[in-house]
């Protein structure tokens, strides 16, 4: 009844007709969940999983796009073993032979399916590299009769952490927004590997050809959900490490409260100099910048594709920034080593 009011205009009567005869389904959306990615082998009567990949960036942000951890930084042992468990009853019940990917999403301890996808996934080259198994190859040959038990695989505990990062072509299509959502914008895919987490993702930063900084300003302005606790203590890291801070006045407000020393800057539309104008005089060597709702999004959308142009690292999203922070300050302490794949998985 009350969304019948809501359209006293309605001449030709669709909406009135359309609620009257039809149920109506809403939807909400997870707010803030952890996203995860398992890829399995099966032969419709055991199942192996080859991996467990932890999103760096919440759900929302496609999965092409997002950065991810393997193995997973912050999941519990307990939570692991559901995803084991729920994958293998699943690839088991579709009746799966060969490889399955099922995205989960995870939000106050209670595990979602996305979606399930009886293929191979855009990660198993990922994975295959990290855990050192050619699963693509075993794949075909349990699609051609093969048993998996022939083949001997085991959980292996890694001693190393592998990131992978999303490489984006926005410098090649002017007037693109630079904000990762559900729909998917890169076109291609980088490996960081190293034993701790915050210098793999560093080098996962760097093989994207973006240049991670070890001195200089950082620039940090969100939406008001972002303001948290987290996005704080990360940022007091970051000014403890020798960058100084600024940030839009709502924001510094924020950060001040916080007990993190910055400066405010204006936003183009109070007047110059702002911070454009910085990103341009190349005053800024990193950017943080979250944003919701149209207008928030065209009004902000000229910093980011300063940032872009300028060649300044910049990150739309709180957990993605808060790792870049992590492995700004690991990068800082020169703790990047190179060393080949397979000295990792000896």
């Amino acid at each position: 009844p009350n969304i019948k009011g809501r359209f006293p205009g309605d001449a030709v009567r669709q909406i009135n007709a359309l609620i009257g005869k039809n149920p109506l389904l809403f939807d909400s959306y997870l707010s803030g969940a952890i996203e995860i990615d398992v890829d399995c082998l099966s032969d419709g009567n055991e199942v192996f999983v080859c991996g467990i990949m932890e999103h760096i960036e919440e759900a929302g942000v496609h999965s092409g796009d997002s950065a991810c951890s393997l193995p997973p930084r912050s999941l519990s042992e307990e939570t692991i073993a559901e995803l084991k468990d729920q994958t293998a009853k699943m690839a088991l019940a579709l009746g799966v032979v060969g490889l399955m990917n099922v995205q989960f999403a995870l939000k106050d301890g209670v595990l979602y399916v996305l979606e399930v996808n009886p293929r191979a996934s855009r990660t198993v080259p990922f994975v295959a590299k990290v855990i050192g198994e050619p699963i693509a190859k075993i794949a075909a040959r349990l699609m051609a009769g093969e048993k998996l038990s022939s083949f001997d695989l085991k959980d292996k505990k890694l001693n190393h952490v592998a990131v992978k990062e999303a490489v984006f072509p926005f410098g090649r299509f002017p007037g693109v927004d630079t904000v990762l959502g559900p729909e998917m914008k890169s076109t291609g895919e980088v490996i960081g590997l190293d034993t701790d987490f915050a210098v793999a993702f560093a080098k996962s930063q760097l093989g994207s050809s973006i240049k991670v900084p070890k001195s200089g300003t950082a620039f940090v302005s969100v939406r008001d959900d972002d303001k948290t606790p987290a996005l704080a203590k990360a940022v007091k890291s970051l000014a403890n490490s020798g960058f100084s801070i600024i940030a839009t006045s709502g924001t510094m407000r924020f950060l001040i409260a916080n007990d993190v020393k910055c400066e405010k800057i204006n936003k183009v539309m109070e007047g110059r100099p702002h911070i454009v104008d910085a990103i341009k005089n190349g005053e800024v060597q990193l950017l943080i910048n979250t944003t919701h709702g149209k207008k928030a999004l065209s009004d902000s959308s000229t910093i980011r594709r300063s940032a872009l142009l300028e060649k300044v690292p910049y990150y739309t999203t709180i957990p993605g920034a808060i790792a870049a922070i992590d492995g700004i300050i690991a990068y800082q302490k020169g703790a990047l080593s190179v060393r080949t794949l397979q000295d990792y998985l000896a």
